[in-house]
């Protein structure tokens, strides 16, 4: 139990900067939306282009975080040798990233259908390969066990991030509508969406300043046998973070070339701007990954551990399925963070919400294979999830649009979880509560029909008061069945006898 609240511990410290930084993100989805209409395509442009950043951040980290962990743990490896070697080769490949994408600009941006406006692309590449640099370090720093630090720098990011695109977004077109010959100095309307681009590469530039002490003090050695050993164990991680990204990411990627109307990007923008609501689910699987990564690896020699992790899929389980109907319960509230003119696409996010509480158990699960050291098991499953994402996006997107999308990456995730599961009872069997977890997911599903008929034949203010009421019928099975009030720190000392 120890051990379960340092888990509990630092992942609440993750996932307030994971959270409460999504959360002050989401100001920016309504400055977008507000600002960019969805006629114009300009969150659809955002939002392809940040797909193709996710995707080759996984290509430019390729596995070396979990290979941070697993080999700064392994018994009889130089933690600090294995630290040097990993920044001194994903930094050389981003430098080679960035210089390749330089010298062939112009084709790349004509490739990906941004011909009139390559800054797009090299900005993207720019801060990708800094973001990609990052992560070691940030990873350094889940290894020395310094949440706060951490999440101080990804506070300091989102801030700074935030404070940029008001003043871009908000303060200076207000200020160019009556001074533009003053303000068009440092102002161009022109630019529009752009701005998006050059605020993250000016954030994440400041950030990488902030690493001195991570990136100084030290002697820079590279061990190209610890290289081979660490790339001998990393690439199928990378397939498999190929994979899972596409699994988040290929949607939004394909969709302007495989979707058939004149409006691809207006489409587009509607269903990014709508799976924001959903993104609470995932605040709280990176939150849990967080702290989860480096609890297994530190934990694997313990007699207990296999107990200790079927608890924590049970809890995880647990608490998304609580978000999950918070969300659906509360979205006449929510669908305020988005623009009106972007409404007809929240009927995605119960969908990509159900989708990433998948994906969140499928990385809780994925730990067998790494722990016995067979990554390449990873690679299958994902690269198999993956597939059938791809398929149904292909084949259903041209006439059902981005509905397919939603219902892709549903079936993408279900798919790699089963297999996990399956596989992994052979090879590293955990006893997983089922039964438990099968009644909180029925439950759950219950719960959610009844909201959502509370929500299309009430008016929205009865329809609150008795979906809060259905979300405080769950929290009290909750209460009851795995949290007495009792086991609470300072005030359960009232509850018990």
């Amino acid at each position: 139990m120890a051990n379960l609240k340092s888990l509990a511990k630092d992942t609440a410290i993750y996932g307030l900067s994971s959270i409460v930084g999504r959360f002050l993100n989401y100001l920016l989805v309504p400055l977008y939306t507000s600002s960019l209409s969805a006629a114009s395509g300009g969150y659809g442009v955002i939002t392809n282009m940040y797909a193709y950043s996710a995707l080759l951040l996984v290509l430019l980290t390729y596995g070396m975080e979990t290979t941070f962990f697993r080999f700064a743990n392994k018994e009889g490896e130089d933690a600090g040798k294995v630290y040097s070697t990993i920044l001194i080769a994903v930094g050389s490949t981003s430098v080679l990233f960035v210089a390749l994408v330089l010298l062939f600009l112009s084709p790349i941006s004509s490739a990906m259908g941004y011909a009139g406006h390559p800054s797009y692309v090299w900005v993207m590449a720019l801060t990708v390969a800094l973001d990609a640099f990052q992560c070691i370090p940030f990873a350094y720093l889940r290894y020395k066990k310094r949440p706060i630090k951490f999440a101080a720098f990804k506070m300091l990011f989102i801030i700074l991030n935030i404070l940029l695109n008001l003043l871009f977004f908000l303060l200076l077109p207000a200020l160019y509508a009556s001074h533009p010959d003053t303000v068009g100095a440092i102002y161009n309307p022109e630019v529009g969406a752009g701005y998006a681009f050059y605020i993250n590469l000016a954030c994440t530039a400041t950030i990488t300043f902030c690493f001195y002490k991570e990136l100084t003090g030290f002697r820079y050695a590279f061990d190209k046998a610890l290289m081979r050993r660490m790339l001998s164990y990393s690439w199928p991680i990378l397939v498999l973070g190929i994979a899972g990204i596409l699994n988040q990411a290929a949607d939004k990627i394909l969709f302007p070339y495989i979707y058939k109307g004149a409006n691809a990007h207006e489409q587009l923008g509607i269903y990014g701007a709508a799976s924001k609501i959903a993104m609470i689910m995932a605040m709280i699987t990176q939150a849990f990954r967080y702290a989860y990564e480096p609890f297994v690896f530190g934990k694997a020699k313990d007699s207990d551990n296999r107990d200790t992790y079927a608890k924590a899929m049970k809890y995880f389980i647990i608490f998304t399925l609580l978000a999950f109907l918070m969300v659906v319960g509360y979205m006449d509230i929510l669908k305020h963070i988005i623009g009106r003119d972007y409404w007809s696409g929240l009927r995605v996010v119960p969908i990509v919400m159900a989708a990433e509480i998948m994906m969140g158990i499928y990385f809780n699960l994925s730990f067998w294979y790494k722990l016995i050291d067979k990554t390449i098991w990873g690679a299958w499953f994902s690269g198999i999830g993956c597939a059938v994402l791809i398929t149904i996006n292909i084949v259903f997107v041209p006439r059902f649009g981005y509905m397919a999308c939603a219902w892709a990456g549903f079936a993408g995730y279900a798919t790699a979880m089963l297999l996990s599961y399956l596989v992994g009872q052979k090879y590293y069997p955990i006893r997983y509560n089922l039964k438990e977890i099968g009644i909180y997911v029925l439950m759950a599903a219950v719960l959610f029909g009844m909201m959502t008929l509370c929500r299309d034949f009430l008016p929205v203010i009865l329809a609150l008061v008795a979906n809060t009421l259905l979300l405080l019928l769950f929290v009290a099975y909750i209460v009851k069945r795995d949290f007495p009030l009792s086991s609470l720190p300072v005030i359960g000392k009232k509850f018990r006898k």
